[in-house]
Formats: C-alpha cells, structure tokens, sequence
C-alpha cells in the first residue's frame, strides 16, 4: 500500500490526531507565553533577575523530553497533564529571553514622553513598552511553537495528545505492514502542521505589528 492510499483510507483518524496536535501545541504556546510574558516583565529592569529568569527557563531545555515526560507521570500520571506541563516549560525559554530583550530595548526617551502625558507605571508597560516588545516577543511565541510541535511527538510516550501515536506505533511495529507509512504519515503531519502554523504566525505579525517596525 502506498503512503497516499494509507492516509486516504484512515483520514478521520489522522486528521483528528492532527487537530489534537495542534490544538495542544497552540494552548501550551499560549500558556508558556502568558507565563514567559509575565516572567519577563517581572525582571527585565533587574540584571540579576534577568539572568536567572533566562538560566533556569534554558536548564529546562537540557532535560531530555523523555526523561521529563518520566519525571512528570508519577506526580500527575499519563494522559494530556503531563504533556502540557512539559510542553510549557520547554515553551518558556525563547519567550523569557525576547521579553527581556524586546522590553530591555525600549528607547528611555519613549517611555520618559509617556511619563511626561501623564501616563502611569502601568499604562507606561501596557501601552508603550509591551507595544513596541510585541515584535520580540512575537518572534519568541514563533520559535517556541515550533519547538513544541516537534517535541510534541513524545508526548506519545505519556499518552497525550496529537501524532506522536503515529509515529511510535508506526516504529515499534518496524518491519510489519504499513508500519513505514504509519510513521511517515505521523512525520510528515507534523512537518506540515508545523509550516501551517509557522505561516499564522507571520500573518499575525503582518496584522499586530506596523510596516515601519517591520521593516
């Protein structure tokens, strides 16, 4: 059986898995954004803080997803929670670090203006500082939403979400029928998830962020 013939004859299921993928790989973005965002700005103004906030968001990413995915089950067990949480925390990383940089970088005359019309501490970081961060901060969303659809594979190994199914159930059947193709189609679906996402991503910064910040 050739590959198309394998993904026509199972398509409900492989497009479910694939929208499950996806769908956890955007809401675990989502979420290490929130925390990567909130982290970020509770720190950028401290060196010191920056600096821890950015070494302990890069140690995760030297733990190996499966050992983390190991650590995780027998606190919270299998199924889609320790998927998310291990998701999240490798999201954290390119987040943490382009706040920082993105807030960082605001121009100190920007900022001093709004002080001088008025603007509080807190309309100062909302409506000057994270407007003008948005580019970094959106490239950090980027990076680590391709990060996690590959990573997103392993969650197979806690028995989450999305197409990591495939593909594991596709290798350990290595040499069996259709176990090629099954792995194939988990790979390429997540290639092509992974390319569907990446090109949101550069319509919502063509749609969030002004052509003379872009250029």
């Amino acid at each position: 059986m050739s590959l198309a013939q394998y993904v026509t004859e199972r398509w409900d299921r492989l497009s479910l898995q694939a929208l499950l993928h996806l769908s956890g790989v955007v809401q675990c973005t989502v979420l290490a954004a929130l925390i990567g965002v909130g982290v970020g700005v509770a720190v950028y103004r401290s060196p010191a803080g920056s600096a821890v906030a950015t070494a302990l968001s890069s140690t995760v990413l030297t733990i190996p997803s499966f050992a983390l995915l190991g650590l995780l089950i027998p606190i919270v067990g299998l199924g889609v929670t320790p998927s998310v949480i291990a998701l999240t925390l490798y999201g954290l990383l390119p987040i943490v670090r382009n706040t920082i940089v993105g807030l960082a970088g605001v121009d100190p005359a920007v900022t001093d203006a709004a002080k001088g019309i008025g603007m509080g501490r807190a309309g100062v970081l909302t409506r000057v500082e994270l407007r003008m961060a948005w580019p970094a901060i959106l490239t950090g969303m980027r990076v680590s939403a391709q990060m996690l659809m590959g990573i997103a594979v392993i969650a197979a190994y806690a028995k989450g979400f999305g197409l990591g199914s495939e593909v594991f159930s596709g290798l350990t059947r290595a040499g069996s029928a259709n176990s090629l193709n099954q792995a194939l189609a988990g790979t390429l679906g997540v290639v092509i998830l992974a390319l569907l996402l990446d090109g949101v991503f550069v319509l919502i910064a063509r749609l969030t962020i002004s052509k003379g910040v872009r250029d």
